[in-house]
Formats: structure tokens, C-alpha cells, sequence
């Protein structure tokens, strides 16, 4: 514990909505939902005029249209997400070097690591009212709650505690006040099971917590959980602000409308997603030994398997071979739903040498798609007896829809808008942007020649803004 509220807590308010709310001016003060659209959607945020009706983030899409039907549900521009959260960071390193971003709308800083004001309640106020005042001025409007305290437990539970636009200081000293009233569920690792567990002894709220002794604690959740949550309802907690936090794995997953059967378009796309890990390795740098790969059938059951290669790579070649060698062990007879693969047991050192002679042996299909170096080539990948993956993929999409709700457009005439919604042929398009005020509305053939995307092809936004 610290002896002076140093550690800040900074929590964009229903962050992807108010990009959207702040780009598009007709949604201003109305329900927005942005996530999966589709059947299987899942909400990613929800505005708080959506909340009103009871939607929220990892609630799925379906459950959220039947609570908040007059809502507009968006699909999300991740590239303008990260754009705003940019800004957001490079606003908070300006405070101090030990910034440690938890995802794109919330982060630590460690104030005493920089130029810290002083540390009396009234003046952090002042300080954390003008970095406020800042973030919105530099995101265009977004808000953002902020809490400081002695712990980084603190931190966050007080930036929590009156949002939206929000702002708490802990003292040193005050921090049971502002812990025991609250609900067992704000202590970090206390999910609906150890809550019903706590329950039953009585325990709802986090003053009941400090009435149990270490043992009674570690006797009813084990040791390393009980032992965890027995220091942090007494608001002890010395966990440091890290300004980089090694990954533990990369990985690339997508979730699917219709179930896949189809053998070789799942292994063309676990190929696509294993070549995305392996370009992330290179870019930092990094190799990794243990491939595991992930499949949720048409019932919601989810299964892994991982093998572990005798030393680290970021090769694309070995990496591909042995994720389609996994694949094989799954019986996707009945339809997938959800496919990932990622690389875990990362190092920073590569022994390229010793995988110099996997190409010998591959599969046609692997070796087809190699290029120089081990990069992707611009040819399609070839498939035995088959259409290319590439193929396979151009007929699965050609009946979803081009146009996605809150995607950015241009027309030739009318100028920039955003899809309002599309089907049957066609597509709404709202001609508005953040500066011109809301705007008029306009349906279009969805092959008009004069209607064009703005924005970069990428999937629909998840729950966790990956």
C-alpha cells in the first residue's frame, strides 16, 4: 500500500458508442449498440441510453434487439477505435513513463513515476479535472471516468463508482470506506460461482469479506484465490504499474454466422489465421513453441488441442503444418461455429535453420502459398482436386451482405455518410460526419457504381475491442 492516492485509473464511457455518437450526429443522446450484427452477434458496448433497457456488453445481439428494438446496432470501425484510444495514451505518457494500457479505452498511470502534483485530494482533483477537461478536447468528446488511490484495486473501483464522466480520489486512509459498502463482485476474481459460494457463508458485500479469517478464506477457494481475495478486501494490494506487459500468446480467432462443414475452407482459414499469428511474431519479434488450435461446434461446446514443437519459431511454414495437423483431430462433421489458433511459449530468439527442411514434405496446398522468405505469395492458395481456398471463401461471402451498419461510404455526388442498414439489394446510406450535423437519408442498389466503402476490410468488432 502506498502512503499517498499516486496510482490513476482512466475508463472511457461506453467507449465505441461514443465514437459513433460523436461521429454521427442523428445518433447523439439515442440507444446505440455496437458488436456483431449478425445472428450471432454479441454486444461490445452499449451507450448509456441503451443500458436505460437493459442492454449490455457480451450480451447477445439477439437478447439486446429484443430489450432495445429502436436501437441502432453498428458493426464497428475498429481502425477509428484505435485512432481515438491513440490519442488517449499518448495524452496519459505525457503524465508519467508508466503507463499501462489494460485495452483501448482504460489504462494505469502511475503518477509518482512522473511529474506528480501535489498529492492533497483537493489538488488531485483540480489535476484530474484538467486531464478530463484534455481527453475530451483531444478525442472530440469522448468522456472518461477517472479514479486515483493508493492501490490500483482502488484506482479502478473508484473510477467505476460514478460514471459516466465520473471522478473519485481515494485519500490514504479512506480506502474501507469506500470498499466494504460494495458487493463482493467488485474485488477482482470474485465471478457469479465464488460469489454464490461466498454467499452461502453469509458474505454478500466486501465488509463481510474482512469477518473471515485467512484459512476459513483458503479452506473455501483454495489457496491461491482465497489468499488473493483476503488481502484485497483489506485494500492490500502492491501490484506495481507496468508500462509493458509481456504477452503470454498470439492468437487469431473468428466466429461465424452459418456453421462450416466444409473440410477445406476450415483449413483455409485456419491457414489465413495461422499466417496472421506469424506475421504478429515477427513484428515483435518473437517466437513461440506451442501451437493450439480451437474449435466451438454447433451446440456452443468448445474444444482445444496444442501440440509443442521442439524449439521456438515464428516460421509460417511449420507454424501452418502443424496447426492443419491439429485440425485433424476435430470432427467438424456437425458444423463450426468459432476457429481459432494461437502461439504461446514465447521467446525472443529464433532457430530458423532447424526448420529449413519441413518444405520438402509438405502438403501441395502449403507449399503452393510460400513465397520468398517464408511470406504469403499474392497467388490464391491451391487446394488438391478442389477450388483454391481463396475460391471458397469469394462463394461463402458473396451472399453476405458488401455494406455494414456504421461503416463509412462516399457518393460520388452526395458526399461521405454512413450505412444506415442494408438487405435485399440495396442500402441506406445517411449523408452526415461529425462537423455537418445530422444529415439526410438515402436508399442506393448495393452494386451502385457511385457508392463507394471508406473503410478498411476488417471483421466485426468483438467483446474485449480486438
Amino acid at each position: 500500500m502506498r502512503s499517498e492516492p499516486t496510482i490513476l485509473h482512466v475508463d472511457l464511457d461506453a467507449f465505441f458508442a461514443s465514437v459513433e455518437q460523436r461521429d454521427k450526429p442523428s445518433l447523439r443522446g439515442k440507444p446505440v449498440v455496437v458488436g456483431g450484427t449478425g445472428g450471432r452477434g454479441v454486444v461490445a458496448t452499449a451507450s448509456y441510453e441503451a443500458r436505460v433497457f437493459g442492454v449490455r456488453s457480451a450480451m447477445s445481439t439477439r437478447e439486446a434487439r429484443s430489450r432495445a428494438p429502436h436501437a441502432a446496432y453498428l458493426s464497428g470501425r475498429h481502425h477509428v477505435y484505435r485512432a481515438a484510444s491513440a490519442v488517449v495514451m499518448a495524452r496519459l505518457r505525457e503524465l508519467s513513463p508508466l503507463v499501462e494500457p489494460l485495452s483501448l479505452d482504460e489504462a494505469f498511470v502511475d503518477l509518482a513515476a512522473g511529474d506528480l502534483p501535489d498529492a492533497r485530494a483537493a489538488t488531485l482533483v483540480e489535476f484530474a479535472l484538467d486531464l478530463k477537461s484534455d481527453l475530451a478536447r483531444l478525442t472530440g468528446g469522448i468522456t472518461g471516468s477517472v479514479g486515483i488511490g493508493t492501490s490500483k484495486l482502488v484506482a479502478k473501483i473508484a473510477s467505476d463508482l460514478h460514471k459516466p464522466d465520473g471522478l473519485v480520489v481515494v485519500p490514504a486512509g479512506t480506502e474501507a470506506m469506500i470498499l466494504h459498502p460494495l458487493p463482493v463482485t467488485a474485488i477482482p476474481g470474485i465471478g457469479p460461482a465464488t460469489a454464490d459460494r461466498l454467499r452461502r457463508v453469509g458474505a454478500t458485500h466486501v465488509r463481510d469479506l474482512v469477518t473471515i479469517s485467512l484459512d476459513e478464506m483458503v479452506r473455501l477457494l483454495g489457496q491461491a484465490v482465497g489468499s488473493g481475495i483476503y488481502r484485497l478486501a483489506r485494500a492490500d494490494d502492491d501490484r506495481p504499474v507496468v508500462a509493458e506487459r509481456e504477452a503470454k500468446s498470439i492468437s487469431v480467432e473468428d466466429t461465424y454466422d452459418t456453421d462450416l462443414v466444409d473440410r477445406r475452407l476450415l483449413e483455409g482459414l485456419l491457414e489465413r489465421q495461422t499466417r496472421k499469428v506469424a506475421e504478429r511474431l515477427r513484428a515483435a519479434r518473437l517466437s513461440g513453441r506451442t501451437v493450439t488450435v480451437k474449435v466451438r461446434a454447433h451446440d456452443f461446446t468448445t474444444h482445444t488441442r496444442s501440440s509443442t514443437l521442439g524449439v521456438p519459431t515464428d516460421d509460417p511454414v511449420a507454424l501452418v503444418r502443424r496447426a492443419k495437423a491439429l485440425l485433424k483431430e476435430f470432427d467438424t462433421s456437425d458444423g463450426v461455429r468459432l476457429l481459432g489458433v494461437g502461439v504461446s511459449g514465447l521467446a525472443d530468439w529464433i532457430q530458423d535453420e532447424l526448420f529449413d527442411d519441413l518444405e520438402a514434405d509438405l502438403p501441395v496446398s502449403t507449399k503452393a502459398a510460400e513465397g520468398p522468405a517464408g511470406e504469403s505469395a499474392s497467388g490464391p492458395l491451391e487446394l488438391p482436386d478442389g477450388p483454391t481456398a481463396d475460391e471458397l471463401l469469394a462463394q461463402r461471402s458473396r451472399d453476405q451482405r458488401r455494406w455494414h451498419p456504421g461503416h463509412d461510404v462516399l457518393h460520388d455526388e452526395h458526399g461521405p455518410g454512413w450505412v444506415w442498414g442494408a438487405g435485399v439489394g440495396r442500402v441506406t446510406v445517411r449523408f452526415e460526419t461529425a462537423e455537418t450535423g445530422p444529415g439526410p437519408v438515402r436508399t442506393f442498389a448495393e452494386d451502385d457504381p457511385a457508392l463507394h466503402p471508406r473503410d478498411p476490410v476488417s471483421p466485426e468488432v468483438s467483446p474485449d475491442g480486438t
